[in-house]
């Protein structure tokens, strides 16, 4: 993976985030979530601070609240089997709109919806001020083995290369009369879908074999060696400070 290589989530617009060290967001990041997953699901005051404290974060890196909402799509699945736990539930049921719901499945529906959004909205957060080489970079500085960072690498990397091949695999069909809108067509797709295999992997013998002319042994070179001030960690441990915090006030005002 080139050095210059930018994921789409990242925002060029620069932030007060932006700056900032990638081992110390990542920390910040893991505590953050863990202090979420703490917060008692009966404290709905709690997760609504929280929904501020992201979006405050948010604003400061550069990252509109519209955007921030547009990429929480990514859970759409999730938030889907959620609304089905309601209606699958054991226990006590509540009538709610007309329809039985199980109490303790509208709990685990709420819990799971909450703790989610604040969850992948933090990491998002993170996405969107931090290129995806400085987040392995900063994974090695937090001793990931470098191995796992270099397939990670490889892995967003041809992600994007994979998904580009598709793009104008599809656009090969179209400009030659493919409507995907009929069930008789699947056969056109699984065809590209195979040829999307094989390009893809020879694409791949291809790099690996350039690359171990050029001496690749297994690891990727690092090209900085950037330390975490204090500064970068007061600030980043600053926001799962506070989550913790309002988790314990939670739990204190539920007593």
């Amino acid at each position: 993976m080139g050095a210059g290589h930018v994921h789409a989530l990242y925002v060029h617009e620069p932030g007060r985030l932006h700056p900032l060290a990638p081992q110390a967001k990542l920390v910040g990041l893991v505590l953050f979530v863990l202090a979420v997953v703490a917060t008692p699901r009966e404290a709905f005051w709690a997760f609504g601070v929280l929904a501020v404290l992201v979006a405050g974060v948010a604003l400061a890196g550069g990252l509109s609240l519209r955007r921030l909402a547009g990429r929480l799509v990514i859970e759409a699945p999730f938030l889907a089997f959620a609304l089905f736990l309601p209606f699958v539930g054991h226990g006590p049921h509540a009538t709610v709109a007309g329809l039985s719901l199980s109490t303790p499945g509208l709990w685990g529906a709420w819990n799971i919806v909450a703790k989610g959004t604040l969850g992948v909205a933090a990491s998002v957060v993170v996405a969107s001020t931090t290129p995806v080489t400085q987040l392995l970079h900063g994974l090695e500085r937090l001793h990931l083995p470098r191995v796992v960072t270099a397939i990670a690498g490889f892995m967003v990397r041809y992600l994007d290369v994979t998904t580009g091949e598709l793009q104008r695999l599809s656009i090969a069909r179209q400009s030659r009369g493919h409507d995907p809108r009929w069930i008789w067509q699947a056969r056109a797709v699984a065809a590209s879908a195979g040829t999307l295999f094989i390009r893809s992997f020879e694409r791949g013998e291809r790099v690996h074999l350039a690359m171990v002319a050029r001496g690749y042994d297994g690891t990727l070179p690092l090209l900085e060696d950037q330390r975490a001030p204090a500064r970068d960690w007061l600030a980043c441990l600053a926001v799962p400070a506070t989550a913790a915090l309002i988790a314990c006030l939670a739990w204190t005002v539920l007593r």
